[in-house]
């Protein structure tokens, strides 16, 4: 497979108490702003939150795409997850630990599931690009 490139961009002034915008060409503008927890104002979605949907999403496109070639059959996948940043052993901050709560509904086959979620895990190239901490708590409805 050929290399793939996605182009972005990040506009910001020297004020750290405002937002700044980052977007690409394709999608439009959404702004950014340094989260309370790092004395930011918390006025829009933070570079932690969009590094926590990054690993989400890519959980979920990757689970839908390996759901299409396998044919599994599922109505929805809902993630709820908790970031967990903290300092190094040598004291910089890091994302430490991501958890993710997957339920999965409309269901036939809950051990297929299981293999599903298995699968999406190990193939996830986001996930598997990181030294975050992951762990997984499953939830399959019929």
């Amino acid at each position: 497979m050929e290399a793939k490139n996605f182009s972005f961009y990040v506009k910001a002034t020297d004020e750290t108490s405002q937002p700044w915008e980052t977007g690409t060409a394709k999608h439009g503008v959404t702004s950014v702003s340094i989260p309370t927890e790092f004395d930011g104002p918390g006025t829009a979605y933070s570079p932690e939150d969009f590094y926590a949907f990054a690993l989400g999403n890519c959980y979920v496109a990757t689970f839908k795409l390996i759901a299409l070639k396998s044919k599994f059959e599922f109505k929805n996948i809902d993630i709820k997850g908790v970031l967990t940043v903290d300092k190094n052993e040598v004291g910089f901050y890091m994302m430490k630990k991501i958890h993710f709560e997957i339920t999965l509904w409309g269901v036939k086959d809950p051990e297929a599931a299981k293999r599903m979620f298995e699968k999406t895990s190990r193939s996830c190239m986001i996930l598997n690009s990181t030294l975050t901490e992951k762990t997984y708590s499953y939830n399959v409805i019929e």
